[in-house]
């Protein structure tokens, strides 16, 4: 398969400069002496890092194409980011969620103007296909698409500019588009760097895969128990094709673990992290000694967490 170059991710830096936020690299002085680097996604305008593939994947398109219109399906983090992009070229947007969706993500994505269509969970992507054939407008999915992973890519390329010298590299894993554009960008710029996707046990589809050698499928009523709501999606054969090529392995976190490091990251860090945004550190605290001691950067990749469920996480 024809994977995501980094001559592409270097191409969607340049469009997507100026609109996602360069995340700085914040060491963790309380992790010490372990090395630990946060890579804060969720200070992104929409709380989470998806703005980089949405807005690159939009961007991409040709003038009369994107003037008819967008449409996306998401549990949320994308939702906003197609309808911020969309907002941002002033074009219109129909956003497709579960009916599940946390109401601070469906709040928000109604805030950048965007139309928003609730289904049953498993229902979301053919209802935005059957929309955008009804309608002609282009569908921007959450992580199957060259110009999404390319976007992600980008804070790989902040990562690799930022810390050189990395060595261990913790990435979030739900459809892949994030892990299979930072994977990208760290292989081709700290190449001795190790690269380890993370997942919740309840939703560990990618792992299964991975050690089997090919995609295998958990039914939707399985991943959804996990209380990380992003981290439901399954890869496709485009992403599950980079992240057997960039990951070094998988790591797993149980639903405590997630709870814990959601509370870490809130009073230790400052940072205010969802449960799916929260699993590569949950990784760096309770896994250590599945991967390699060394300068290590979690991605922290979102933080749009209903304020009820922020209070009752903290205790």
């Amino acid at each position: 398969m024809n994977l995501v170059t980094i001559d592409e991710i270097h191409a969607a830096a340049k469009r997507v400069a100026g609109v996602a936020l360069r995340t700085p690299l914040l060491p963790q002085l309380w992790a010490s002496p372990a090395k630990l680097w946060l890579k804060p996604e969720n200070l992104q305008q929409i709380g989470a890092f998806k703005v980089r593939g949405a807005y690159n994947a939009i961007a991409a398109l040709d003038e009369k194409t994107r003037e008819k219109g967008v449409v996306a399906y998401s549990s949320g983090n994308h939702a906003q980011a197609v309808a911020f992009a969309a907002k941002q070229f002033g074009v219109p947007a129909v956003i497709v969620v579960p009916d599940v969706t946390p109401r601070i993500k469906v709040e928000a994505t109604l805030s950048h103007g965007a139309e928003v269509v609730e289904v049953p969970t498993g229902q979301r992507e053919s209802a935005a296909y059957a929309i955008a054939e009804e309608r002609g407008l282009t569908l921007i999915p959450p992580f199957d698409h060259r110009n999404i992973i390319a976007g992600q890519g980008t804070a790989g390329l902040e990562i690799a500019e930022d810390l050189p010298d990395v060595e261990v590299v913790l990435i979030p894993v739900s459809g892949g588009g994030l892990a299979s554009g930072i994977g990208t960008a760290i292989r081709a710029l700290a190449p001795n760097a190790k690269i380890f996707g993370v997942e919740p046990e309840l939703a560990a589809d990618t792992t299964e895969g991975l050690k089997a050698g090919h995609r295998v499928d958990w039914p939707v009523e399985k991943r959804v128990r996990t209380i990380a709501d992003g981290l439901r999606s399954q890869p496709s054969e485009l992403t599950f094709a980079h992240l057997q090529v960039v990951l070094d392995g998988m790591l797993t976190v149980t639903e405590d673990e997630i709870r814990e490091a959601v509370r870490v990251l809130a009073r230790r860090a400052g940072l205010i992290a969802e449960p799916s945004g929260a699993v590569s550190t949950a990784a760096f605290l309770f896994h250590a000694d599945e991967f390699p001691d060394g300068k290590t950067v979690a991605v922290v990749s979102g933080g749009n967490l209903d304020p009820a469920a922020l209070g009752e996480l903290l205790g």
